[in-house]
């Protein structure tokens, strides 16, 4: 439509046509973004070639709560467990700021030196409220993420540590075929999460800290019991002397716990990871450790009994899936739970109407 401006009675007058609105999404975006759909076989092929957009692709798979995705996700992994299996697996764990991240910083950086390729599965707390996390690992390992054999991977725990454990367990599996050697597993650092961890690696490292006044803490907790080694950071400056005082507090104490099955005694060093002090000492020891457990047994009795333990869990999980996802279970479960929080019902009678329905309903299949 032309402006009446640029009629002759407004002559001097010169208004232009304006310019058409512009789409705020570029139109471009879509096609970018959408990404190839691979086949299971070439997911594995890419992940066998190490190939770490493709490993991504597949984790994220593993890591999703979508039906066909997990279908897919558990063909990818029978595909690939032939070829895992061969790496070093090492769980880190310590109170929140500790110094995990910047400790898998240097201790990365150091098997990297040494021609390891190396896979961070770290977990992520999630907001109860928002139920997001921040998942920034990556940030607070600047030397390790510009690696190009280092593959770093932040998980949301999103409430549930037993569901993110399990996938975790998954995604070494998907690490180690793609040519890594060693799986870092880093924990919240919270409790629940370390034992499920403990039951997914070979290796369980404990970080703590000298001064902070929770040294009596640290020795109560039964994490102690787990740990196959016990490292004081921050051991440089003026902490030299109190994390050479809390070394010795730990060491006196692991002598108060039972031996472990592996009959391996923990060792308890310093170190800096800010300083990349005495690094390599840790690292001997994690290599001592493997020695020991390979030339006694251990490794692999335990390496079976993980496997066992993780199917058990699968057994239950998919056992809980299948019963709140029972379509009469579904439609019985509020009215259920309304009664109880009527005190019509008990919550053991609730309970076993519910596993009765779900049982009948079963058995008529």
């Amino acid at each position: 439509m032309e402006h009446p401006e640029n009629d002759d009675l407004y002559r001097g007058l010169k208004v232009n046509k304006g310019v058409a609105d512009v789409p705020t999404v570029n139109p471009y975006l879509k096609k970018r973004l959408q990404r190839k759909e691979y086949t299971p076989s070439e997911f594995v092929e890419g992940i066998l070639k190490g190939n770490i957009t493709i490993l991504s692709q597949a984790v994220t798979l593993v890591e999703s709560a979508k039906y066909e995705h997990q279908q897919l996700a558990q063909e990818i992994i029978e595909k690939c467990l032939p070829h895992a299996g061969k790496s070093v697996r090492i769980g880190i764990t310590g109170v929140p700021g500790a110094g995990k991240s910047t400790s898998i910083d240097a201790f990365g950086m150091h098997l990297i030196k040494e021609g390891r390729k190396l896979a961070v599965l770290a977990i992520d707390p999630s907001s109860e409220r928002s139920k997001g996390s921040i998942l920034g690992d990556k940030t607070r390992m600047e030397a390790l993420s510009r690696e190009k054999n280092a593959f770093i991977r932040p998980s949301p725990s999103a409430g549930s540590l037993g569901g993110v454990a399990r996938k975790t367990r998954e995604t070494i599996v998907l690490c180690e075929a793609a040519g890594f050697d060693t799986v870092f597993v880093e924990t919240v650092g919270v409790g629940q999460s370390e034992t499920a961890v403990h039951s997914m690696v070979d290796f369980f490292l404990l970080i703590q800290l000298a001064g902070t006044g929770d040294e009596l803490q640290g020795i109560k907790r039964g994490i102690m019991e787990m740990a196959d080694g016990i490292i004081i950071n921050k051991a440089d400056g003026d902490n030299i002397d109190k994390a050479n005082l809390a070394a010795a507090q730990f060491k006196n104490a692991l002598h108060l716990f039972p031996p472990a099955d592996s009959g391996w005694f923990p060792k308890v060093l310093t170190y800096s990871g800010y300083y990349n002090l005495r690094i390599k000492e840790i690292w001997d020891m994690v290599g001592e450790y493997m020695e020991f457990t390979k030339k006694n047994g251990y490794f692999n009795f335990k390496r079976n009994e993980q496997a066992k333990y993780w199917m058990y869990e699968s057994i239950n999980d998919t056992l809980r899936e299948t019963f709140y996802h029972n379509p009469a279970v579904e439609g019985m479960l509020a009215r259920t739970e309304q009664q109880v929080l009527n005190n019509e019902i008990s919550s053991f009678v609730a309970a076993k109407r519910m596993m009765d329905l779900f049982l009948e309903n079963l058995s008529k299949k």
